[in-house]
């Protein structure tokens, strides 16, 4: 038998004019958290938390929900999270968790979404939407860690906050999704900071360090 699979429609990103300046453009800064890395295999989310970003600026505007992984959540991952089994357990379903997490992006008219190490995060929300039979329009994404090798390519890679330090940003609660997408969010704008000053000054540029433009070697602190 075959499934046909719902598409969801949320409008997950705003139509831009290359043109348009980085200061005037708003995106979301999200993180998940899961029970494990084998996330397309046995391993489940447990948490989705999102942050809004205006211009160079990290607004008051957030997104978090706790999510039901119909599944028990392994000691390792409840003492690393905090997250313990209670809070999951009476969670929303991952479709509706993710789809109350894709009305946030919508209602803010976000023109991509940013993380770091943005590609796990997205493979958490697909393969949660593929067990639903759901699929959905990827909107484009930024990774911290891209733009961070765009400017220092010879850079060893560090820890998330790490970077907060070395960027003189604020850290927030490690290991769970609210807490990182927040101090992703203070690391990206300040990154957006450094971009601006190299002459990165629209989403064409933007664009253009995404699909691989040439690197700059900027001293990062």
């Amino acid at each position: 038998m075959f499934w046909k699979k719902k598409k969801l429609t949320y409008e997950l990103q705003q139509s831009l004019q290359l043109n348009t300046p980085l200061q005037d453009m708003s995106f979301t800064v999200f993180d998940t958290e899961t029970t494990g890395f084998a996330i397309g295999a046995n391993d489940r989310m447990i948490e989705i938390g999102a942050v809004q970003v205006e211009g160079f600026h990290v607004t008051d505007r957030v997104f978090q929900t706790f999510v039901n992984p119909s599944r028990e959540i392994p000691s390792v991952i409840s003492k690393l999270t905090t997250i313990q089994q209670s809070q999951v357990d009476t969670a929303p379903m991952p479709l509706p968790a993710i789809e109350e997490y894709f009305a946030f992006i919508e209602k803010n008219k976000s023109a991509g979404w940013v993380g770091h190490h943005v590609s796990f995060d997205e493979m958490v929300i697909k393969k949660e939407l593929g067990r639903q039979k759901c699929t959905f329009e990827m909107p484009t994404s930024f990774d911290t860690m891209h733009l961070i090798r765009y400017l220092d390519p010879t850079g060893e890679q560090q820890d998330l906050g790490d970077y907060a330090k070395l960027f003189g940003t604020e850290t927030f609660e490690r290991h769970r999704a609210l807490g990182d997408a927040l101090t992703t969010a203070y690391v990206f704008t300040a990154l957006l900071k450094k971009l601006d000053r190299q002459g990165v000054k629209t989403l064409a540029d933007l664009l253009r360090i995404k699909n691989g433009g040439a690197h700059k070697f900027v001293p990062l602190s």
